[in-house]
């Protein structure tokens, strides 16, 4: 059984590939030596995109997990589930 449906997988695609960019930003940005502010604020966008992907894949996991479990409940959409950690976080 996957995790994670098509369309969540391709959120989740598009984050991680977003930041890999920043994150690549960031290399680059420490090999040129630029300031420790710009760097930190960088630095905090990556994690922040990692985090996000991470709480999607979550979030659709447990909704499925939930739809599945309580067929007669209304199951949590993914994105109230996504708000609910992020809340969290």
């Amino acid at each position: 059984m996957t995790v994670v449906d098509e369309e969540a997988s391709r959120a989740v695609l598009n984050r991680l590939r977003r930041a890999q960019g920043q994150l690549a930003a960031v290399i680059a940005m420490v090999e040129a030596g630029r300031d420790c502010k710009d760097v930190v604020t960088q630095l905090a966008a990556v994690s922040r995109a990692l985090d996000r992907a991470g709480f999607k894949i979550i979030a659709s996991g447990m909704r499925q997990c939930l739809s599945e479990t309580a067929p007669d409940a209304a199951p949590l959409s993914e994105a109230e589930l996504e708000k609910l950690f992020l809340s969290l976080a």
